[in-house]
């Protein structure tokens, strides 16, 4: 099946020109990304655990907010929505969100709550060790009514709401139907990122984008892992229209790694994007890059099938780097560019 982006690449510049015109809210599970980069040369003599020297520590914005820091570097205005503590790594995250050009005056901060933090140790491009800082907590009714009416104030320049589940706790039955039903009142566009450990019924959004994994869990289905070609694939098939039905959304984009990813929407259309991937180094935050591109694109007036190439494009840039990472629209014009030629 032919892709209609395949048969319009003079407009995609000017669609990528466009998105930063756009304004967006993400919400949902925020957290801050601690990274400590080193070096592994022996065995500890107390534990038979690798000794890591460290050389050098980054921090990025973790779940949500990495939705929001993809984009930015598109140039739109990207609100965040989420619930950080009053403690030294808040203080941290509130950097590296406004070195990345997030507004942070719509975080919820709450002074008993640790702020969300994953610190993972690498040597030799390897993740040794994951140290999580957590304790999930649902939102009280008062600070629902306090998001609902952030985005009442707004709604006038609003173009679409990222949801971003983590499982973390921020995103509950309650807080999705007063966001739903305030966007669908006002003809805002609202895109899914779900978590199975999560079951939310999104209905009524534009769209939902969970990986293979996931999809076969919502749907109820067992995962034949069967090698064939998605397009071919019948029990992939049933599992999209499934979802579809389930969530009565219009589109549902699931991922499906080195296979790319698989479009359905309610039309009865099917859409296969092979991946565009050369090289794998981290699949961090790919599925972020994917969603938020997914959207911005949609937003922008992009068909369905072409936000969804962009969205494939764009992940499989950020897969091809170590860690949490960006794209520009520089690299996403030149995947796309590489891709055609």
């Amino acid at each position: 099946m032919a892709s209609d982006a395949a048969t319009t690449p003079p407009f995609i510049e000017p669609l990528l020109e466009s998105f930063s015109r756009k304004r967006l809210v993400v919400l949902g599970d925020v957290m801050l990304d601690r990274f400590i980069w080193g070096r592994v040369n022996r065995i500890s003599p107390e534990a038979p655990v690798p000794v890591v020297e460290v050389e050098r520590e980054s921090l990025y914005p973790g779940g949500a907010a990495n939705v929001a820091r993809n984009l930015t570097p598109f140039g739109a205005t990207v609100d965040l929505i989420g619930m950080v503590g009053e403690d030294d790594n808040a203080a941290l995250f509130d950097r590296v969100l406004r070195a990345d050009h997030i507004h942070t005056e719509r975080l919820l901060r709450v002074a008993d709550y640790p702020t969300i933090t994953k610190t993972r140790v690498v040597a030799r491009q390897q993740q040794v060790v994951r140290v999580d800082h957590e304790r999930p907590r649902p939102l009280t009714t008062p600070q629902i009514g306090e998001i609902v009416a952030m985005l009442e104030e707004m709604a006038p320049g609003l173009d679409a709401i990222v949801l971003e589940d983590y499982a973390k706790g921020f995103l509950s039955p309650a807080v999705v139907e007063a966001v739903t039903g305030l966007a669908h009142d006002l003809g805002i566009l609202v895109t899914v990122d779900p978590n199975p450990r999560n079951p939310i019924a999104w209905r009524g959004v534009a769209a939902v984008k969970p990986n293979r994994a996931e999809a076969f869990h919502e749907a109820g289905v067992a995962d034949p892992h069967d090698a064939l070609p998605p397009m071919e694939d019948t029990v992939l098939a049933r599992v999209g229209e499934r979802l579809l039905e389930k969530w009565d959304t219009e589109h549902v984009l699931i991922t499906l790694g080195e296979k790319g990813m698989m479009l359905f929407s309610r039309s009865g259309d099917r859409y296969h994007i092979p991946t565009r991937a050369k090289e794998v180094f981290d699949v961090s935050g790919a599925g972020d890059t994917a969603i938020a591109v997914f959207t911005l694109a949609l937003c922008s007036g992009a068909t369905p099938r072409l936000a969804a190439d962009l969205s494939n494009a764009a992940s499989g840039v950020v897969v091809g780097k170590l860690g949490t990472a960006q794209i520009t629209p520089q690299d996403l014009l030149d995947a796309w560019k590489n891709h055609e030629e």
